[in-house]
C-alpha cells in the first residue's frame, strides 16, 4: 500500500483530498446524518475531528464533486444543487479579553460576506443583525436555503468560567448570536453545532434546544476519532515495526455507547510521525482548571475510579454549579464503559479511556495537590515488592513514612480523611501500574481496594479508629472483610488471598499514626 502525507494539524478537507494525505473516509455516516435529520448537535473532547468533519459538510453542500470522488457518499449525493454555507469557528480567539468575543464574531462574519460576494454590513449592525441580514441575503442570491455550521460553539464561555463578568457578557453576545439560527429556520437548510461541553434544554444555550443531539446516538460513535480497523487499514503502511497491542493500550478507548472504540486522531498521527508513544494529547491541553475545580469540591482519585451517572448528568453543563464528572467526561478524561438500569433510568459507568489518561491525570494529580509524582512513583515502587514478599510490617512503615508528607493543606477542614488516605494508597499503587481496584462490590457491600500483585490478591479495608483504638480498629477491618464476602469473590482464581485492615488515627493531623494488620484469608 502506497505511503502517504500523515495529516497533523490539518483541518482542511479539501487539503487532505488534494495533496495526497492520509483521510480515513467519514462520509457515509454524515450521508446517514444529513438524511435522517437537518439540525444537530455533537459534543467531543478537544482534538477529535469536529474540525474537519464541519469543514467536510462545507464542501459536501458547496458541492465541490471533485473532492468526493472514490469516497462512500459519492453516488448518494445531488450534485445538481448547491447550498450557500455560513460557517463559523470559535475555536480559535482571545475571549478572555473584552470584546474579544464580538471582535471574532465582526472578522468571521465579514469573511464569510467576502466569501459569498455580498455587501458587508453596515459597521454599527451588531453581530446577530449581521449575521441575520448574511443568512436572508445568500438565500435571496441563491434561491436557495442556508447550511449552518458553527464550530467550537461553546469555547468562548469555557474560557472564561473563572471570571464571572466576562462569562455573563459571552454568554449574552453568544445567546444572541445562535438565537438568529432559530429565528430564521424557514430560510435554513441545515445546521451542525459541535463543541466539547454537552447541553440538554435550557441548562446552556436555550437558543439551541431544537437541534437534535447526537453526542450519545449509536450511529455517530465514530464519526470522529479513528477505530481499529481504520488503523490496519488507513494508515497500514505506518505501523511497521511499532508494538499494535501498544497502541490500543496507550490510545484506544474512547467510547460514546458505539460497540466499537475510538482513538483521538492527535494522538495516532503524532505516534506515526515520532515513533515514540507519549501523552501528546493529555499535554496539548492544560488540565489546571479542572484539577483546581476538583480540589475545590474536594474530588479526589478515588471518586473518579468508575463513577456511575445518568445521560441527563453527564449532558448537562451547569455555568453555575459545574459537575465534576460531566466535566472529566466532556473534557475527554473519561468515557463510557459500561451501562447499567438502575429502576427505569439507564445509568452509565465511567472509566478512563486508556493509559495515557489514566497515568498522567494521576500524576498531574498529586503533583497539584504538592506531591511530586516521582515521590509518589518511588513510594509505589517500595510497596509494590513489600506487597509481592507478604512483608507487611515493612509496609506499615513505609507507608507511615509516606502519608506523614501529605501537606496540610491537603487535609484542611475535610473530615473524609479516611478517603483522602486512600487516595494517596491508591496514586502510589496505581502509578507504578499495578491492577488496583476501588470499592470494588461484592454481594453484600463494596470494598475500599482490591490489589492483584504477583500472583496474589490483596483486599484492603481502611477506617477511622473510633473509641476501640487503632489495633482493634484494623482488627474491626479485617473482620468486616470476612463478614461481607469479600473474599468470596475471588476464590476460584486459586490465588492466595491476604486481608489487610488499616486504622489511622482521627486526631492525628500533624503526623501519621497508623496500625495495620494482615491476615491470610
Amino acid at each position: 500500500m502506497k505511503r502517504r502525507q500523515l495529516p497533523v494539524g490539518i483541518h482542511s478537507f479539501a487539503t487532505l483530498r488534494a495533496e495526497d494525505y492520509y483521510y480515513v473516509d467519514k462520509t457515509a455516516q454524515i450521508s446517514h446524518l444529513v438524511s435522517k435529520g437537518q439540525r444537530y448537535y455533537l459534543s467531543r473532547p478537544r482534538c477529535f475531528g469536529k474540525s474537519l468533519l464541519l469543514d467536510t459538510l462545507r464542501e459536501l453542500f458547496e458541492g465541490n464533486e471533485r473532492l468526493f470522488h472514490g469516497l462512500a457518499i459519492h453516488q448518494h449525493w445531488d450534485w445538481s444543487v448547491n447550498y450557500p454555507v455560513v460557517h463559523l469557528s470559535f475555536d480559535s480567539g482571545k475571549y478572555c479579553e473584552p470584546g474579544g468575543l464580538n471582535q471574532s464574531i465582526a472578522r468571521q462574519l465579514m469573511e464569510n460576506e467576502n466569501s459569498a460576494g455580498l455587501e458587508p454590513s453596515p459597521e454599527q449592525h451588531s453581530g446577530p443583525e449581521r449575521l441575520s441580514s448574511l443568512i436572508k441575503n445568500l438565500h435571496r442570491k441563491t434561491d436557495q436555503q442556508v447550511v449552518v455550521l458553527v464550530d467550537g460553539c461553546d469555547k468562548p464561555i469555557l474560557d472564561v468560567m473563572n471570571n464571572r463578568e466576562l462569562l455573563n457578557a459571552n454568554l449574552k453576545d453568544l445567546s444572541s448570536l445562535y438565537s438568529i439560527i432559530k429565528h430564521n429556520d424557514r430560510l435554513i437548510h441545515f445546521v451542525f453545532i459541535s463543541g466539547i461541553s454537552m447541553f440538554s434544554g435550557d441548562s446552556f444555550f436555550p437558543e439551541l434546544n431544537h437541534l437534535e443531539n447526537i453526542s450519545f446516538d449509536q450511529n455517530y460513535g465514530t464519526i470522529c476519532g479513528y477505530t481499529d480497523k481504520d488503523l490496519d487499514t488507513v494508515f497500514a503502511p505506518e505501523l511497521l515495526w511499532l508494538d499494535r497491542d501498544e497502541i490500543r493500550r496507550w490510545y484506544n478507548g474512547y467510547n460514546w455507547r458505539e460497540q466499537e472504540k475510538v482513538y483521538n486522531p492527535l494522538d495516532i498521527l503524532m505516534l506515526l510521525q515520532k515513533r515514540i508513544f507519549k501523552p501528546y494529547w493529555f499535554e496539548s491541553g492544560s488540565s489546571t482548571n479542572l484539577l483546581t475545580f476538583m480540589m475545590e469540591g474536594n474530588i479526589g482519585l478515588l471518586d473518579i475510579e468508575k463513577p456511575r451517572a445518568s445521560q441527563s448528568q453527564l449532558s448537562t453543563l451547569d455555568i453555575n454549579e459545574p459537575d465534576s464528572i460531566s466535566s472529566l467526561f466532556q473534557a475527554g478524561y473519561l468515557t463510557i464503559a459500561g451501562e447499567e438500569q438502575i429502576s427505569s433510568k439507564k445509568h452509565y459507568i465511567l472509566d478512563y479511556p486508556n493509559f495515557e489518561v489514566r497515568d498522567c491525570l494521576t500524576r498531574r494529580f498529586f503533583e497539584f495537590i504538592e506531591q511530586p509524582s516521582s515521590d509518589i512513583s518511588d513510594h509505589g515502587q517500595a510497596f509494590a515488592p513489600l506487597l509481592a514478599s507478604n512483608d507487611f510490617q515493612g509496609l506499615a512503615v513505609k507507608l507511615g513514612s509516606f502519608l506523614a508528607g501529605i501537606p496540610c493543606q491537603w487535609h484542611g477542614q475535610n473530615a473524609r480523611l479516611e478517603s483522602w488516605y486512600a487516595t494517596n494508597l491508591f496514586g502510589c499503587l496505581r502509578i507504578v501500574g499495578l491492577d488496583v481496584r476501588v470499592e470494588d462490590p461484592s454481594r453484600r457491600e463494596r470494598a475500599d481496594m482490591i490489589v492483584f500483585h504477583k500472583d496474589q490478591v490483596f483486599i484492603f479495608e481502611l477506617k477511622m479508629a473510633d473509641t476501640l483504638g487503632l489495633e482493634k480498629t484494623a482488627d474491626k477491618a479485617i473482620m468486616q472483610i470476612r463478614h461481607r464476602g469479600f473474599v468470596d469473590k475471588y476464590q476460584h482464581l486459586n490465588l492466595p488471598i491476604h486481608l489487610i485492615g488499616i486504622a489511622f488515627d482521627r486526631e492525628e493531623i500533624t503526623g501519621v499514626s497508623l496500625f495495620l494488620k494482615a491476615e491470610p484469608a
